[in-house]
């Protein structure tokens, strides 16, 4: 598997959700699955299915975070040295060309892509299309409603 790029608050958010699913939710999934048994017949239980299917998704989550973590390639924004370039980690002010409107994106890993709280993911299509790019340039973004045009404010490493 190749390196996954995470921000460093990107990184503590997954060691945080293992920390919770080792020491909270799988107890509570055995715990879950203790308490069905006791009810007897297994072959008619849903609440025993319904606690073993948890705790699939539990042993699953873990193996899947364990994974991403022993992959991923940490960086710490503030020690880039972009030159002003847009990068992984770099936060961007933007104007939409036909709106005029404004807009922040944080260019981030997948698993930490939250357009509410402005982060983007890597992969994104207007992720794709700001790489790159320095403050000044055009961006043209491949949107579902057509191009779009960005352009690029300032590129800030935070």
């Amino acid at each position: 598997m190749s390196k996954i790029p995470v921000t460093v608050n990107g990184a503590e958010k997954l060691r945080a959700e293992l920390h919770n699913l080792k020491t909270v939710e799988r107890p509570r999934a055995i715990a879950a699955i203790a308490e069905a048994r006791s009810h007897g017949d297994l072959s008619e239980n849903a609440e025993y299915d319904a606690a073993k299917e948890r705790q699939g998704f539990v042993e699953g989550r873990i193996k899947e975070i364990e994974s991403k973590l022993a992959n991923a390639q940490i960086i710490d924004p503030k020690l880039l040295d972009a030159d002003g370039r847009c990068v992984f980690g770099a936060t961007l002010d933007l104007e939409d060309q036909e709106t005029g409107l404004g807009v922040s994106y944080q260019i981030v890993g997948e698993d930490e892509a939250d357009i509410k709280e402005g982060k983007i993911s890597i992969n994104s299509p207007i992720a794709r299309a700001l790489i790159g790019k320095f403050a000044g340039d055009i961006a043209e973004v491949q949107a579902p409603g057509g191009v779009r045009e960005y352009e690029i404010i300032e590129v800030r490493y935070e």
